[in-house]
């Protein structure tokens, strides 16, 4: 004992489901309900296959405890090459992911601001200015973001969580009937339209394993902690999404651009609608402020370690990375342009998809590394053949997840991939080979 107080396991369940439930919930049951509640079947593989990756990360990160999480797993097994691949693409998708998150907070402050969805260049701008707003706020340096965030992410995880309880007393069978599909698609076909969206409200599970040092037991308490952290989150999205289908009618709910507000709207009064879509406001902007400060610094880190240009590492007198702020402000402000699309809900779709397909490649390259780290660890037989079952699950879940995405996911993912192999063929020569090769005798 270091004579420091260490979390339970309950404890750090609780703080992996909330770490988990940020904002990514709080556009869904719109999207959803475009297909009808045939989607909620989603839940249960995405679930299943989220609770795979969180015990599979939960592993990986007892057997290194490098910095770099998914990145540092990779470089076990396909070394620098590795490293770069699963980094960059992780770093992207981040950026996408925070785009789509300015498009959630832009549909909530829509019914304050009704000109923000009045057309898709009102909504790009909308989301651009939320962009460099949430920039320009981290200018200031660390100390006050992280505590915003903290404390703004309950603005949807109470709301959230509470309709899962209450909302059953204003369900109707009759709304949740007439919602179920209608479209008349097939149960397969319902659940490939929805596990994208689905698997977006879990991204964020890989870091569930960080908090290993704060536990008495890592070994008995990481896995477990990481997989009911996982089961909880799942509960508390397929309540809340199942039991707003049979509150709000589909039309209306498919076509709202602040489902859980709604909700709030029709089962007590749109003042308290009103006070559920200020309180999804604010969570979103708290953490897109958080995301866009986490970007900057993974970016000035990877410029510390020669993986980015130098001008990344450049702080502020307050420590900003300010010019990385800037740089992945445009990046950003690029992004929501390039994906404007007729409405509010096909924008938030694009990204979603395009974000889920270069997160869980990410995903595969540092799971299938789970094995070379087991076998150098020299971990139990029993114990090798349990990962690797779990991790193969979860690889396999990954995989139909990125063909769930679309084709148009599917190849956006494909050139970003190309052209980060590209980037690092310039970077390879900075890091020593793994292989050393004879001169050629001519």
């Amino acid at each position: 004992m270091d004579g420091t107080k260490k979390m339970s396991m309950m404890q750090l369940t609780v703080l992996v489901a909330v770490n988990m439930m940020g904002s990514g919930i709080i556009m869904l049951p719109a999207n959803m309900a475009k297909v009808g509640a045939i989607s909620l079947l989603s839940w249960i593989v995405t679930a299943l296959g989220s609770m795979a990756i969180a015990y599979g990360f939960a592993q990986a990160g007892l057997l290194n405890q490098r910095t770099g999480g998914m990145a540092a797993y990779a470089e076990d097994a396909y070394g620098k090459g590795g490293y770069f691949l699963t980094f960059f693409l992780y770093f992207l998708s981040l950026a996408i992911g925070n785009v789509a998150i300015a498009i959630s907070a832009v549909g909530y402050l829509a019914a304050f601001f009704p000109w923000l969805s009045s057309s898709p260049m009102s909504t790009c701008i909308g989301v651009i200015l939320l962009i460099w707003i949430t920039t320009a706020a981290n200018f200031g340096g660390p100390r006050i973001t992280g505590r915003i965030g903290a404390i703004t992410v309950w603005g949807v995880i109470v709301p959230v969580a509470g309709l899962s309880l209450i909302g059953w007393f204003w369900f109707k069978s009759s709304t949740f009937a007439e919602a179920w599909n209608p479209q008349g698609m097939s149960l397969m076909k319902g659940m490939d339209s929805s596990i994208a969206l689905t698997l977006w409200a879990f991204l964020g599970m890989e870091s569930a394993a960080q908090n290993s040092d704060a536990v008495e037991n890592p070994k008995r308490d990481v896995p477990m902690a990481c997989m009911l952290g996982t089961l909880g989150a799942a509960v508390i999205y397929v309540l809340s999404t199942t039991v707003i289908q049979g509150i709000v009618p589909n039309k209306e709910l498919a076509e709202s651009t602040g489902p859980f507000a709604l909700a709030y709207s029709q089962m007590f009064s749109p003042a308290v609608g009103s006070v559920i879509r200020a309180l999804a406001i604010l969570a979103c902007l708290g953490s897109l402020l958080g995301w866009q400060f986490t970007i900057a610094q993974t970016a000035k880190t990877a410029a510390e370690d020669h993986l980015f240009p130098r001008f990344f590492a450049r702080v502020n007198k307050m420590t900003a990375p300010v010019i990385g702020m800037i740089v992945m402000g445009v990046v950003q402000t690029l992004l929501a342009f390039s994906t404007a699309s007729p409405s509010l809900g096909e924008q938030f779709a694009v990204l979603v998809n395009l974000a889920v397909v270069t997160n869980v490649i990410p995903y595969i390259i540092a799971l299938s590394s789970l094995m070379v780290m087991m076998r150098r660890a020299g971990v139990p037989d029993h114990t090798y053949k349990l990962n690797t079952f779990v991790a193969t699950v979860a690889m396999l879940y990954s995989t139909y997840a990125i063909y769930a995405s679309g084709m148009e996911a599917v190849l956006g993912g494909t050139i970003v991939l190309a052209l980060t192999i590209l980037i690092y063929g310039f970077l390879a020569p900075r890091f020593p080979s793994p292989v050393v090769t004879e001169p050629v005798r001519g």
